[in-house]
């Protein structure tokens, strides 16, 4: 059983961050790029003069691998210049595939391990530790996580009570772009549960554009929309069970919110390109064609957390103005809140190594990455206003706001066999459900297949 003590939330909690989210987002999608905005309450990070102080390393080589690529990637080599700025470390970005585990595996067995790795996975952090690759924070990274993180947040972190990783970057995992004059021309409003989202696509649609666009091609963008459509609907308990595999994917929870999404997914009408044009676009497309193409994108709505502000930025589209967004709607009583999040690991236990980990737990490397945009980042003490937009601010002020209680990424949490492998388990299974919505009981069955095969137990 992985140390996740963080998922142990309360359905209240997670009911006002939703809350706070959704009105914090109406009062401020209409008010983006005034990136220029100052005042008093600046108050983290690099702003306002750096607390953190960081060794000398003149000479020191360091390789840094994770998953990112494009804007995201030259983001944040824009930090690690930083860090080199500072300390006189020369640091090496290593692009790495997923899975990252096995990336890192053969990096490994090659006897070229990374200094320091960025792993999305709380199951991937517990992999690395029981493969022997992890090493735990030092006294000095400690300090950092302990001054910076909620609880929550330091536990998922953990590996039987130690801490081996500082989660650098977050996302909120419960939002649905829309290009707003494909909203204006069908006369669609933002919905607030599931139903609502159902009409506004149907306006959508009749006005002659595609409701929803859907990166199928990437499966874990598939597993979201899972995680946020059975959290509403079954509630904070059934999602921790689920999470765990202490309830099968045979539960009619499963087959609940599998028969909801199908309303979507089920109508190839409702998806750019039907099943197999979205089974064929990447993430990064589906966030594009959206906001592309003036009065006629190839849709008008895509879900995905608000990381899909870097591939907004890729286009001539305005977050705020062209492109707003609102909460994953209520599909049960409660609005959704999963999060998800990138957490730096250390694999070669040096001083240079050790103080990258501390640099990446401090306010002063996520500010810098903060104001680039399309980044959000769970350390409370970064200012609000480093975030480029009113839109990402707020999304940041409601992330931390709800401290320890949001829901982690479910995918992210499981075995990363089952959860996080291209063509496989729950990534293959959803995409083989997206070809082929009408087979519910069929598509559980392969899940909870998959699911005990990767933990290990039949229940």
């Amino acid at each position: 059983m992985r140390s996740n003590s963080g998922t142990i939330r309360t359905h209240r909690a997670v009911t006002t961050l939703a809350a706070l989210v959704a009105g914090a987002l109406a009062l401020s999608a209409c008010s983006g790029g005034d990136s220029d905005k100052k005042g008093d309450g600046d108050t983290g990070g690099g702003a306002t003069g750096s607390t953190l102080t960081l060794p000398k390393l003149n000479g020191e080589k360091l390789e840094v691998a994770a998953v990112w690529t494009g804007t995201e990637q030259a983001n944040f080599k824009k930090v690690l210049a930083e860090f080199e700025k500072r300390t006189g470390a020369k640091v090496t970005f290593v692009p790495a595939q997923d899975p990252i585990i096995n990336f890192l595996g053969s990096k490994i067995a090659g006897g070229q391990p990374p200094d320091v790795a960025l792993l999305p996975q709380p199951g991937a952090i517990k992999q690395a530790v029981q493969k022997g690759w992890a090493k735990p924070l030092g006294a000095d990274a400690l300090k950092e996580l302990r001054k910076n993180y909620s609880q929550g947040w330091q536990d998922i972190g953990k590996v039987d009570g130690k801490s081996y990783g500082v989660y650098y970057k977050a996302a909120n995992k419960s939002l649905i772009w829309y290009n707003a004059k494909a909203f204006e021309n069908a006369g669609a409003k933002e919905p607030k549960n599931w139903q609502d989202l159902l009409t506004t696509a149907q306006a959508v649609y009749d006005s002659g554009v595609t409701p929803f666009s859907v990166g199928g091609a990437d499966g874990w963008t598939l597993t979201d929309w899972f995680e946020n459509v059975y959290l509403s609907q079954a509630g904070p308990e059934k999602y921790d069970q689920l999470a765990q595999h202490k309830i099968k994917w045979t539960d009619p929870s499963v087959k609940q919110a599998l028969t909801t999404l199908a309303q979507i997914w089920g109508k190839k009408d409702y998806v750019a390109g039907g099943a197999d044009g979205a089974l064929q676009t990447e993430f990064p497309a589906s966030v594009t064609q959206t906001f592309t193409g003036g009065d006629q994108p190839k849709a008008a709505m895509v879900y995905e957390g608000d990381f899909a502000q870097v591939n907004i930025g890729d286009t001539k589209a305005k977050v705020g103005t062209d492109a707003k967004v609102f909460p994953f709607p209520a599909v049960g009583s409660t609005a959704p809140v999963v999060s998800g999040g990138d957490a730096a690991v250390v694999l070669k236990d040096s001083k240079a190594a050790q103080a990258l980990a501390t640099f990446l737990a401090s306010p002063d490397a996520a500010t810098i990455q903060a104001k680039l945009g399309g980044y959000l980042s769970p350390n409370k003490n970064v200012a609000e206003l480093a975030y480029p937009n009113e839109v990402q601010r707020t999304i940041a002020k409601a992330l931390i706001a709800s401290g320890d209680d949001f829901r982690f990424d479910m995918s992210d949490q499981a075995p990363q066999a089952f959860g996080g492998t291209p063509g496989k388990g729950e990534w293959k299974d959803l995409q083989d459900f997206l070809k082929n919505p009408k087979d519910v009981a069929g598509t559980q069955a392969q899940l909870e297949k998959d699911a005990a095969a990767a933990y290990g137990n039949g229940s």
